[in-house]
């Protein structure tokens, strides 16, 4: 079975083709980051329009590149939510059109869905197993049941992780996206330089808040600008030694919440013996390396996808509609798509 899928959620525009066999025959990725790096963060309206510039030469690409015809799919999926509703809506309509013109199977898919379920199709991981599912929209842990059967343990109450990410290096001046920046100064940084602090790791829960850490890195940077008899810039130093600080601490949180979450996840789950890390935060290989050292400590396995699959991509949607396909689900040609669309309720989109 082959399937083409569309991902659009964000400021990647994105089509592949993978088969059941857990192949990925194309996975084309454009990247908005030239458009956005201006505004430091991606603008709606800006990403919606750059969606609908690429997405006709990215669906050909992907084609090109598994050398196949639009009539060798089987299906078409497509990220239908949550996300920037202006770009999910240049995806699905694309996806729509492809589906009614060739009389394949359309399957609506959960953007979180596609991140949870990459390692099934990258090192095919049993359920159930814990994720933690970490992006710059999103932070969360969950028990993954089965597909489209999800169990949260913890979740933000304000910020994402990502988000924390890219705001502390907007501080810093270090342009965007801020994730990558921040992780490459940490590791000429002294992590023990300034005291961070620990939100939330005093609660015996598993949920998860990054405004307050984001106040004290400005406070931080605000102190070392105002301190006595030193020049009112950063040293580049400085910027190391903000941004380790601040990447430990991160680190600390996330180790301290899932913790927790393990203990959760053997009683709920006591076949369960993987730990999954997945979304664009994932990327970071010393939150990974921690996480891992965490893992093996509780008896766990620790995978997450290989690096290009971490970011959103097509493939992954691919994936996710496969695994509903297989399960017999498909979409109404009229399904809607969904700013917000939380796994713990995989209900399909509403027809409208």
């Amino acid at each position: 079975m082959r399937v083409l899928a569309i991902e659009t959620s964000c400021d990647e525009t994105s089509a592949a083709i993978v088969t059941s066999d857990r192949q990925i025959l194309s996975n084309v990725v454009v990247s908005q980051i030239d458009e956005h790096t201006p505004f430091g963060g991606v603008v709606p309206e800006i990403a919606s329009r750059a969606h609908i510039r690429y997405i006709d030469s990215v669906i050909k690409e992907s084609l090109n590149k598994a050398k196949c015809s639009i009539q060798d799919i089987d299906a078409v999926a497509v990220t239908s939510g949550p996300g920037l509703i202006g770009g999910v809506i240049v995806g699905l309509m694309a996806a729509k059109g492809i589906a009614a013109a060739t009389n394949k199977p359309l399957i609506a898919v959960n953007h979180l869905e596609g991140h949870a379920l990459t390692v099934r199709l990258t090192d095919d991981v049993p359920f159930p197993f814990l994720l933690l599912l970490v992006s710059g929209g999103h932070c969360q842990i969950l028990i993954v049941h089965g597909v489209g059967n999800y169990t949260r343990l913890g979740t933000t109450l304000d910020d994402a992780l990502g988000e924390a990410f890219d705001k502390t290096a907007k501080m810093l001046g270090l342009g965007y996206p801020g994730g990558p920046q921040v992780e490459k100064r940490a590791k000429n940084g002294d992590p023990n330089r300034f005291p961070l602090p620990l939100p939330l790791c005093n609660k015996v829960n598993c949920d998860f808040s990054f405004s307050g850490l984001k106040t004290a890195v400005l406070h931080t940077i605000e102190s070392c600008r105002t301190a006595p008899g030193v020049d009112p810039k950063l040293t580049s130093q400085d910027i190391n030694d903000i941004c380790a600080s601040f990447q430990q601490t991160c680190a600390k949180v996330l180790n301290n919440r899932l913790t927790h979450a393990i203990s959760s996840f053997k009683e709920q789950a006591p076949t369960g013996t993987n730990l999954v890390i997945a979304g664009g935060v994932a990327a970071n290989k010393y939150l990974r390396k921690t996480i891992d050292e965490l893992g093996k400590e509780h008896g766990l396995d620790v995978i997450a996808p290989p690096l290009n699959l971490c970011t959103d991509n097509a493939a992954m949607i691919a994936w996710a509609g496969i695994e509903r396909l297989i399960a017999g689900e498909v979409s109404p040609l009229d399904c809607t798509a969904r700013a917000r669309w939380p796994l713990t309720d995989m209900t399909p989109p509403d027809s409208g």
